[in-house]
C-alpha cells in the first residue's frame, strides 16, 4: 500500500494537487489541501487526517523561525501541530535548511556567488540559505523589514541581522501568522510597489515564492530566480516578467514543485519517524535530490 502524505496548508485551494511517486522503492501519493487562510478550517482538516495518513505537512506558515542557532516557535503554527496526536506533522524546515544551503553550492558552477547580487525576502524563515550565500560571498540584501513588516530598511549583513532576530522574534512570533506572512488570496495579489526597486537591484532572488511573487515587477529580464512550490501558471508568470532562469530546490512532479513541508513529511512517512539534519542528508543523497534548472528565456 502506498504511503500518504497530505500538506495541509493556509494558502488558496486553486494551487492543490495531487502527485504519486515511487522512491526507495515504496509508492508514497503527495496531497496538497489549501485553506485559503482559514486557520479554523486547518486545525479541523488536520485533526482529520490524523491517524489515517503517514504524515502531515504544514504548508503557507511555519513551524520556527531561525537566528543563527537558535529557533523561535510561532505560537499559531504549534496550534496546528498539536492538533494531530499520531501523525507527524513537518514544516519543511528541517530538510529546507539542509537542502538550500546544499543548493547554493551545487549551484556555483552556473552562479558566481562573489559577483552576484541577491535579494532574499524573508531570512529567518530560510537561515540556511542566508548563511549559505553569506559563506558564498554573495551581496545579500536581508529583506525582512521590508516584505514582512512593511518597512524600507534594507539590511545587507548577516550578523546584525541576527542581533535584530534575537530581539525581535520573540515578539513576532506570538503576532497572528496573517500578520507577518500572507494567506488565503492574499498570496494571489501582486502588488508593484516601493519594494520594486530592491528586485532591480539584485541579479538574483532567492526564497519564499509568495513574498517573491507578491511583489514581483513587470520587468524582471535576466534575472534569476531561486525557490520552490510553483506551478505551471508561476511559471508563465515568471516568463512574462522576463525572468531568465528557475531554480527549484525541490523536484518537479506533475508539472509543478511541492513545497519542502510536502518533501519532508514524504521523507518522515518513508522512514517512519521524525528525523535530524544527518538523516536529510542522507535521503538527499539517496534519492538524489539535486536542484532543478528551468531556463525561461527563449521559450514560448
Amino acid at each position: 500500500m502506498a504511503k500518504h502524505v497530505v500538506s495541509v496548508s493556509l494558502g488558496s485551494s486553486r494551487r492543490d494537487a495531487a502527485a504519486e511517486v515511487e522512491l526507495l522503492g515504496e509508492r508514497v501519493l503527495l496531497e496538497r489541501r489549501g485553506t485559503d487562510g482559514d486557520f479554523q478550517r486547518a486545525l479541523c482538516l488536520i485533526q482529520e487526517l490524523d491517524g489515517k495518513v503517514d504524515a502531515i505537512g504544514l504548508g503557507g506558515i511555519d513551524l520556527y523561525l531561525f537566528a543563527g542557532g537558535r529557533r523561535y516557535a510561532i505560537r499559531d503554527a504549534l496550534r496546528l501541530k498539536e492538533a494531530a496526536k499520531k501523525t507527524p506533522v513537518v514544516d519543511g524546515s528541517g530538510l529546507k535548511h539542509t537542502l538550500e544551503r546544499r543548493a547554493v553550492r551545487e549551484l556555483a558552477s552556473l552562479i558566481d556567488w562573489r559577483k552576484t547580487k541577491v535579494l532574499l525576502p524573508s531570512a529567518v524563515d530560510r537561515f540556511g540559505l542566508a548563511e549559505a550565500l553569506d559563506e558564498a560571498g554573495a551581496k545579500v540584501l536581508y529583506g525582512d523589514f521590508i516584505f514582512a513588516l512593511g518597512l524600507p530598511i534594507p539590511l545587507y549583513s548577516l550578523s546584525f541581522l541576527q542581533k535584530l532576530a534575537f530581539l525581535l522574534l520573540p515578539l513576532f512570533t506570538r503576532l497572528p501568522f496573517s500578520v507577518l506572512y500572507p494567506t488565503g488570496k492574499k498570496q494571489e495579489e501582486v502588488r508593484e510597489d516601493w519594494r520594486a526597486r530592491y528586485y532591480a537591484w539584485a541579479d538574483v532572488v532567492a526564497g519564499d515564492w509568495h513574498y517573491i511573487r507578491r511583489y514581483m515587477p513587470k520587468d524582471m529580464r535576466g534575472k534569476t530566480v531561486i525557490t520552490n512550490t510553483t506551478t505551471e501558471e508561476d511559471v508563465a508568470f515568471l516568463r512574462e516578467r522576463g525572468v531568465r532562469r528557475l531554480v527549484t530546490t525541490t523536484p518537479r512532479l506533475g508539472g509543478r514543485s511541492f513545497g519542502t513541508n510536502v518533501m519532508e513529511a514524504m521523507l518522515v512517512a518513508l522512514a517512519g519517524r521524525e528525523l535530524g539534519e544527518a538523516d536529510y542528508l542522507r535521503y538527499i543523497d539517496q534519492i538524489g535530490l539535486k536542484p532543478q534548472v528551468l531556463e525561461l528565456e527563449g521559450q514560448a
